[in-house]
Formats: structure tokens, sequence, C-alpha cells
């Protein structure tokens, strides 16, 4: 009983995975497919690759992304909050004086650790 209320979305899952796949193969068969080797060399600019095309890239990068999306995430809580702002009252603009407290002190325990310099 429960299952049927899935069947839909397995149905749109199977149809889409079947089109795709027929997407693909007839792009194969009757594409142009002609490799050679200066096809298959890597292409940068128009300037010839120096060294391997993957390198490790510092952790900084990746700590800069996250706190981006997290203080990105945090503002888009900003937006629901106002449109209500006045039904809210005063205990709508404590709780978020609280939210806001709370990412501030996120915010300088990260300025003081130095992770938002950028070197």
């Amino acid at each position: 009983m429960l299952l049927e209320q899935y069947l839909p979305i397995g149905i749109l899952i199977l149809l889409s995975t079947i089109i795709g796949l027929i997407a693909a193969f007839f792009s194969r068969i009757l594409g142009p497919h002609k490799p050679s080797v200066k096809k298959q060399t890597p292409y940068e600019s128009g300037m010839t690759p120096i060294g391997p095309a993957v390198r490790r890239l510092p952790v900084r990068f990746y700590l800069v992304a996250v706190i981006f999306i997290l203080f990105d995430i945090e503002v888009v809580f900003l937006f629901p909050w106002a449109v209500i702002f006045r039904q809210l009252r005063l205990f709508g603009l404590i709780e978020m004086a609280v939210f806001v407290a709370i990412l501030l002190v996120g915010y300088i325990y990260l300025w003081r650790k130095g992770a938002l310099e950028w070197e």
C-alpha cells in the first residue's frame, strides 16, 4: 500500500534513465567519432600544459568555501524572518538577536584563528 505512492517516482526514474541511455547511444552511433593523438592531448587556453593536470589544492581553499557556504546559508534564514517580523513581535526579535549573536561569535572565532586571511 505504501509502495504504491512511490510508483510514479520509480517510473519517472526509469524513464529518465532509459531516455538518457538512448540519447547517449544514438549520439555515439550517429555522431562523428574520429579519435587521434592530437585530439586526446590536454588543451589549456592554446598553451601546451606544463606538469600534471591534477594538482593538490591546499586545504585553505576548501576551508574558505565551507565558511562561505555556512554563512551564506545562515543569511538565507533572515529572509523568512523579515517577511513575518510583525507577527513575531518581540519574541521574534529576541530569537533573531540570539541567532545573529551565535553567528557573530562564530565569525569572531574564525577571524581570530586567521581562517579569513588570504595569503
